[in-house]
């Protein structure tokens, strides 16, 4: 049995912002932290707080490690969505080709995710599982750029994914032409 090769579909890189926001967390938190309890002169709160101030900036540079692992690949009718530390797999025979469509989500609000129940979210980087503003639909997320968003919505009307890719209309050809 012969296996096809897999697709790969470049996802849009975050904002540069979403970047440097996980630089300043993990250097001026635990830098204003210490800035404080110096100013206090409380020696012995320091002695307890010294592994936190060491574990924060690991924190967020697996954080950050986590941002850079995204990736859509289409393989033997399969879409396959890695989102951080998340993965979606989705049989192409699932999803409701017919409504998808690329979205800006600044117009079509009903689709923003606003609260996260399994995902990393940041300042300009949205991975995993949310809920949507619209009766609280869940999708999964892949949003580095809001302007340019495939909707994939699932024949089930319960879930959807939202990712954003460089060239979205070339996954939405591609999984309408492996549809048959």
């Amino acid at each position: 049995m012969a296996t096809t090769s897999a697709r790969a579909f470049a996802v849009t890189p975050p904002p540069a912002y979403a970047w440097m926001w996980l630089v300043a967390m993990g250097v001026l938190l635990p830098a204003c932290i210490t800035a404080v309890l110096l100013l206090t002169g409380d020696p012995p709160q320091m002695a307890g707080i010294v592994p936190a101030l060491v574990i924060l900036p690991g924190v967020f540079a697996m954080l950050a490690l986590a941002m850079k692992r995204r990736g859509v690949e289409l393989q033997d009718g399969t879409l396959d969505v890695r989102a951080a530390l998340f993965r979606q797999r989705v049989a192409v025979a699932q999803l409701d080709l017919d409504r998808a469509r690329i979205v800006d989500l600044a117009e079509r609000t009903e689709l923003r995710p606003v609260v996260k129940t399994g995902g990393l979210s940041l300042p300009g980087f949205h991975a995993g599982r949310f809920r949507l503003r619209e009766k609280f639909a869940r999708a999964f997320c892949l949003l580095t750029d809001r302007r340019r968003v495939l909707w994939l919505p699932l024949r089930d009307g319960k879930d959807q994914l939202l990712i954003s890719l460089e060239h979205p209309q070339a996954l939405l050809d591609a999984l309408k032409a492996g549809r048959g």
